[in-house]
């Protein structure tokens, strides 16, 4: 699906998804990751659609909520991969705002080293960069770049794209138990984010499915340090662990607005009840989108949720 939802976002409200790049093309594969590990990693940029497609799946969808009442608040490039391993993502953007909505960048930063990178996503009005960690040994446990990526370079790229990005910057860095986490580290972050100067910074931590079983969220004594102690170099910041809530938008078809969400943002079941309920349908849809393998129930943190299954 190359156009989703829109989807209740923690950070941008009312979130009509860009998946611009196939499942799991990706810079890193990262432990947290709710869509599993990465079975193509790459760092060279490519066309993998047409922007024309994209462009046009966008449209769709917009007119889609539109007509069902439904309030758009951003059109997010949140991919099945790295959102900026497309070549054609600056031409995107600049053709997507002429659709009179905002438009954010969700990415992981890796390719941000890249002058034409920056370029592209000068033209976003909102982009979040991943900052799990700035040492190089703590970094390839959390985030597993690709081998010809490095750290020195994509630390310094972001602080390039900070001088002179005239959007909202925002940062997320994702708390894992034991690994990223410890009170040391989390000061060379801070201090790192006080040069960066974002205008926001998020502590996260996994709330869906990570893809692997030992990528644990720290302890809420661990999570409240972490935060007191960016809040001291950072001018704000907020948490980013709650439950992003169940208004997920439909568009027309529920079976077919479920498969695209849960694509890329995976539902947990009480959100699953209140959409279908939306929609004036049962449980059989699910029931049916299990038998035919399109759908998967997965259990995390004593909540069951449903997923796209990728072939």
């Amino acid at each position: 699906m190359l156009a989703f939802g829109p989807v209740p976002s923690r950070r941008l409200g009312r979130s009509l998804g860009v998946n611009n790049i196939p499942p799991k093309v990706c810079t890193y594969s990262c432990a947290y990751c709710q869509l599993g590990r990465t079975h193509t990693m790459q760092i060279e940029r490519q066309t993998f659609y047409q922007p024309q497609e994209i462009i046009e799946a966008v449209q769709t969808k917009v007119q889609m909520a539109q007509s069902a009442g439904e309030a758009i608040d951003y059109l997010t490039f949140v991919a099945d991969g790295e959102p900026t391993l497309d070549l054609n993502l600056g031409q995107e953007i600049k053709q997507l705002k002429s659709l009179g909505i905002k438009v954010a960048v969700i990415t992981n930063g890796s390719l941000i080293w890249r002058e034409d990178v920056r370029a592209e996503l000068q033209e976003a009005d909102w982009v979040s960069l991943k900052v799990d960690a700035v040492q190089e040994k703590i970094w390839h446990q959390v985030d597993r770049p690709h081998r010809g990526l490095t750290l020195e370079a994509i630390l310094k790229g972001m602080l390039e794209f900070s001088k002179t990005f005239k959007g909202e910057l925002a940062t997320e860095t994702m708390l894992i138990e034991n690994t990223n986490d410890s009170q040391e580290h989390i000061r060379e972050i801070a201090t790192f984010l006080a040069q960066l100067n974002p205008d926001i910074a998020y502590l996260s931590i996994p709330t869906r499915p990570p893809a692997e079983e030992w990528a644990h969220a720290p302890s809420e004594a661990v999570i409240n340090h972490a935060y007191q102690i960016l809040d001291k170099d950072v001018e704000h910041v907020e948490y980013l662990i709650g439950y992003e809530g169940e208004a997920f938008a439909l568009t027309g078809n529920a079976e077919e607005d479920l498969l695209s969400i849960t694509a890329v943002h995976p539902m947990r079941k009480e959100a699953v009840e209140t959409f279908l309920k939306k929609a004036g349908t049962g449980w059989t849809v699910i029931d049916t989108l299990i038998a035919q393998g399109k759908l998967i129930e997965v259990e995390h943190e004593q909540n069951i949720f449903y997923m796209r299954k990728f072939s």
